[in-house]
């Protein structure tokens, strides 16, 4: 296995498990074709969306001035180590959104700008993300990997499918995009050649091939190796012990205890180890470009999930938004602190002269800016560099502009993955901004 004899996808193989490589100095597991997304550091630019439903707090969701100078509001306060790195977006919106003024409606088009069918009919728009994935990821294991840490509610609620609250990415107008919410089968899709519940390590049956690789790279990508190997251990054993403590978030699993030993069955009922297990998860698909595009819904819109882990336990998060308390700060800082470690893991991992970071666009946004159903601007931030194409550090301001489409900004993103379609939605140009 000499280092010459690597194709531009290199792998570690066992017995029904893929597991891609991250960046390495020695071997070329990267090279995308010459004036790609990724040409520069050798390493493509990567998509992850977050959501989290219902809004902030109608004071603390603020930043002004630029740079290191730049002062967040106490919502936005886990991200202060990040805003040379972060666009804070001000006043972009769904013209179509408006329209129904209750959860689903506002939500079902949020990264679509479509308009949604009522009367409990399913019909929204392609979202930008599976609009990527369709042209952009088929150069990878999974074109695009979609996370949630809340199962999907069916029902209907004054005239619209909760469907539309539940899904964020839609791969056709009629088609939600299936949501992943169990962290096993999620890391399975990742690095398994067959998603299917078994006791063998995912790690344990590729430490033979990955014996082999570490004896003929250097003494800095072999130190880089064992820490990617010891993240997929400990997420690994993360994922067996879910679903063992108490924390219930509104829900139950379908078992009340792992009736194996890899993967457990149910649900972590821990919503903080849950949330965790699914950023780390979206981190290593990144750093191995399993996926290069990722949607990770924190919650729904009209959400019950509950924060014991928080002290506040005496409420659902659908109703708590509707006050401006302390408890409600608690719950959104710990929705953006989820947004701020995921950062920080890419932050820390090189991909040549660039960071994981830098070569990524994460978008944290809801689709009301608070919990009383305004919907008139929408919270949006923006972190990493795009593949150095995005300069961070600014306010973007649009707010009382002719043409503050949000559906502009999906322009943007997707112009930096060289994905150019002529209109999205409402918009027929891209923030010139960003």
């Amino acid at each position: 296995m000499n280092p010459h004899h690597f194709s531009r996808r290199t792998f570690l193989r066992g017995l029904g498990v893929t597991m891609a490589l991250p960046w390495m100095e020695s071997v070329r597991v990267w090279g995308d074709e010459p004036g790609g997304p990724g040409a520069a550091s050798g390493a493509p630019v990567r998509l992850g969306v977050l959501f989290s439903g219902n809004g902030f707090h109608s004071k603390e969701w603020w930043a002004k001035g630029e740079g290191k100078a730049m002062e967040l509001g106490r919502v936005l306060s886990p991200l202060h180590d990040f805003r040379e790195k972060m666009l804070f977006v001000r006043g972009l919106y769904h013209a179509e959104a408006t329209k129904g003024n209750i959860h689903s409606s506002q939500t079902g088009n949020l990264l679509s700008g479509a308009p949604l069918a009522s009367g409990g009919d399913i019909r929204s728009g392609t979202s930008f993300d599976q609009l990527l994935a369709q042209r952009y990821g088929n150069s990878t294991k999974v074109p695009s990997l979609v996370l949630g840490c809340e199962k999907s509610n069916p029902s209907v609620h004054k005239n619209y499918s909760m469907l539309y609250s539940s899904h964020i990415s839609w791969s056709s107008p009629t088609t939600p995009t299936p949501l992943e919410v169990y962290p096993a089968l999620a890391f399975d899709r990742l690095f398994k050649d067959e998603v299917s519940r078994g006791d063998q390590s995912v790690l344990d049956a590729v430490m033979e091939d990955a014996s082999d690789l570490r004896r003929n790279i250097s003494s800095s990508d072999q130190r880089k190796l064992d820490e990617y190997l010891d993240s997929v251990r400990d997420v690994e054993q993360r994922i067996g012990n879910a679903g063992k403590k108490g924390e219930l978030q509104g829900w139950r699993p379908t078992l009340d205890k792992p009736n194996m030993l890899r993967p457990a069955d149910g649900i972590p009922q821990d919503i903080a180890a849950h949330m965790r297990l699914m950023a780390d998860i979206m981190v290593l698909g990144f750093q191995t470009d399993t996926t290069r595009i990722t949607t990770l819904k924190l919650n729904n819109d009209h959400s019950s999930l509950r924060f014991p882990n928080l002290g506040v336990d005496y409420m659902i998060h659908h109703l708590l938004s509707h006050s401006d308390g302390e408890d409600w700060l608690k719950v959104n800082a710990f929705f953006v602190g989820q947004i701020a470690y995921i950062a920080r893991k890419l932050e820390g991992i090189q991909e040549g002269e660039r960071t994981l970071l830098d070569n990524t666009m994460l978008m944290y946004c809801s689709s009301m800016m608070t919990g009383n159903h305004n919907n008139d601007q929408l919270p949006i931030i923006v972190l990493g560099g795009g593949g150095g194409r995005i300069q961070g550090g600014r306010v973007l301001d649009y707010s009382g502009k002719p043409e503050r489409q949000m559906c502009r900004l999906f322009l943007s993103m997707m112009d930096k993955m060289n994905v150019r379609p002529t209109q999205f939605g409402d918009a027929l140009n891209p923030l010139d901004e960003v």
